[in-house]
């Protein structure tokens, strides 16, 4: 949360900022920083490891804007891409002091873990560096107390780079402790003096020139969409016509322009393009879930079907639903003003297009059930 402190205190975002959220999953941090860029920033977030990579993706859909990118990726792919980003943020992998709390970190702990996580550090940010713009602003946190993984790695990386260490203004925070190693800001959150876990966090501003490289995309015309595509996204969806692209058989919105996307299409294993408006199949437009879920969806361009709350949680195990009145064709489904995704119904069954990887396994039953309906 103290991100955002940082967000308001250093960055102008009153351009078309490009962030990096080097280790987003599973999404607390990217959630927030894409609320925070606007939408017509561009918020990359990526993930290393293909499974969280996967839940970072669900949870920034969920989320509904269409600034993000999310990619799998190791951050010397980014190195690659000089001078593209505004903004970095490095939660870099740590050996977990601050979560002590949690019997796990203890056992996983030991001294040659810290000086392993010490080593890798040093190389993520060796390897991310070239990324960022001049003036840039880098933010590396942990989530530990080490300081050979926290103020002695950027005492050690500013050896190597030209960076400026950047003084917060914590006055209005009690309880957070200013590191000053020699030279080198960092700030301390330990519990007992915050409420929360522990936490390590220091700012850089890039103070070398760095030279952008040269990029052309290839074959970009054949992914410019039709003139009958762009009428279905104006019909369907509050987005910006340049920001129309296909990929496949999806018509989508790209995060940031197309030109950015396709930069980044090339270089880097994107998961997540934007937002996907609909897929193409045999002249059919189908309605993809993250229009759904999207705050550019043109409210009553479908039909839509409002559920009571078992009805909901039906639909969300993507098991069969017989609401009252449901038109045919496309209709999405809504609780409580809230859209749920999307049915079809073909006159003979309605079909639950709930994504099969989302839907609720457990059972909803007794306490359970009662407890959801009471929460809600």
């Amino acid at each position: 949360m103290f991100l955002e402190q940082v967000f308001k205190q250093l960055i102008d975002k009153g351009h078309n900022i490009k962030v990096l959220d080097l280790c987003g999953a599973p999404g607390g941090k990217s959630t927030h920083l894409s609320s925070l860029i606007g939408q017509r920033g561009l918020l990359v977030a990526n993930e290393v490891i293909r499974q969280r990579a996967s839940v970072l993706a669900e949870n920034l859909t969920k989320w509904g804007l269409s600034n993000t990118i999310v990619t799998q990726s190791d951050p010397s792919a980014f190195g690659r891409m000089p001078d593209f980003f505004d903004l970095i943020l490095v939660d870099a992998p740590c050996s977990g002091e601050g979560m002590f709390c949690d019997g796990t970190s203890v056992k996983e702990w030991s001294v040659a873990n810290t000086e392993l996580c010490s080593e890798r550090q040093k190389r993520i940010l060796m390897d991310i560096w070239p990324a960022l713009k001049e003036n840039g602003i880098l933010i590396y946190s942990t989530c530990t107390f080490n300081p050979c993984e926290n103020e002695k790695n950027i005492k050690w990386f500013t050896g190597k780079h030209l960076a400026e260490s950047l003084r917060l203004d914590i006055s209005d925070y009690e309880g957070i402790t200013e590191i000053d190693y020699q030279g080198i800001y960092g700030y301390g959150f330990y519990p007992g003096r915050i409420r929360g876990e522990g936490l390590f966090i220091s700012v850089l501003k890039k103070t070398e020139k760095q030279k952008r490289s040269d990029f052309r995309y290839k074959s970009g015309k054949e992914r410019r969409i039709t003139r009958e595509e762009k009428a279905i996204a104006e019909k369907w969806t509050l987005f910006l016509a340049d920001n129309l692209i296909k990929i496949g058989d999806n018509i989508i919105s790209a995060a940031g322009s197309a030109d950015d996307y396709f930069e980044l299409s090339e270089r880097i294993k994107l998961i997540k393009s934007g937002t996907i408006i609909c897929t193409i199949k045999k002249k059919n437009y189908i309605p993809s879930h993250e229009l759904a879920m999207s705050v550019n969806f043109r409210k009553h361009s479908f039909p839509e079907v409002n559920l009571d709350t078992d009805q909901a949680l039906a639909y969300l195990a993507r098991e069969h639903i017989k609401p009252e009145i449901v038109q045919n064709g496309w209709n999405i489904v809504c609780y409580k003003g809230v859209s749920l995704g999307f049915v079809n119904n073909i006159g003979s069954r309605i079909n639950n297009y709930y994504p099969v990887e989302w839907h609720i396994r457990m059972s909803i039953t007794g306490t359970a059930r009662e407890d959801l309906i009471e929460w809600k």
